[in-house]
């Protein structure tokens, strides 16, 4: 049974996708602020938050982005009430998994919790074959599953969402990947459209990882398809 954390002040609507949830073998526990929310997301370990973005004390933005300094992976799907494309870019940004405006159906909410348990289930395995579990190209070193990253002994600060694309990329040295096939492996089908999340993503990760951004050794740019990792160092 998986364990999942709702974070909601409507409480009408905590308790449809409580009714939801159960249906998908979930156990749900409840927060009606965001302050309270955190505090419950940080004391325990959940398979997944489902996080409103207006609420009161703390709002879902800032929770995210508390709860990402603090290397809390657990997946977010966010609600919001707000339909502006900032908002959507903002909270993948911040470390979201996936993203849903209010009004929405139940169907399309059950397919989006549904698909991202698929999805960390698979990286999970992924990360339980011994032989991927490190990666060492250089003095880049990525492990797999303690999802920490290290240049030349240094540790670098990544965030979900670039940890996942360099994990993707650096087991598998000279693919090519476009941005939308970036943003279906990483972010899931729901973000077509989506594709300078992507660029940010790489720009930030390429700051982090490069010794200069301008010449990247490990991150390279195929033109006119996307990126890959480097396969010649």
């Amino acid at each position: 049974m998986k364990k999942v954390l709702v974070i909601e002040d409507d409480k009408e609507i905590v308790e449809l996708l409580q009714i939801h949830l159960k249906d998908l073998d979930c156990k749900v526990e409840k927060a009606y602020n965001g302050k309270n929310g955190h505090q419950m997301a940080i004391n325990d370990i959940y398979d997944l938050i489902i996080l409103d973005v207006m609420l009161p004390e703390l709002d879902g933005i800032e929770v995210c982005r508390r709860l990402r300094a603090k290397k809390n992976y657990t997946p977010i799907l966010m609600l919001t009430a707000k339909s502006e494309e900032i908002d959507k870019i903002l909270g993948l940004e911040t470390g979201a998994d996936d993203y849903l405006t209010k009004p929405f159906s139940i169907r399309e909410f059950t397919s989006r919790v549904k698909a991202i348990l698929r999805r960390v289930h698979l990286i999970k395995e992924n990360f339980t074959d011994d032989t991927k579990k490190v990666l060492k190209i250089n003095e880049l070193l990525v492990d797999g599953d303690k999802r920490k990253v290290t240049v030349a002994g240094e540790y670098i600060n990544l965030t979900p969402k670039e940890f996942e694309l360099l994990w993707l990329m650096a087991s598998h040295p000279g693919r090519s990947y476009s941005r939308e096939q970036l943003l279906n492996l990483v972010w899931g089908l729901e973000f077509s459209g989506y594709e300078h999340t992507v660029n940010s993503h790489i720009n930030r990760l390429r700051a982090k990882i490069e010794s200069d951004v301008n010449k990247p050794k490990f991150i390279l740019t195929t033109w006119g398809i996307g990126y890959r990792f480097n396969d010649e160092i």
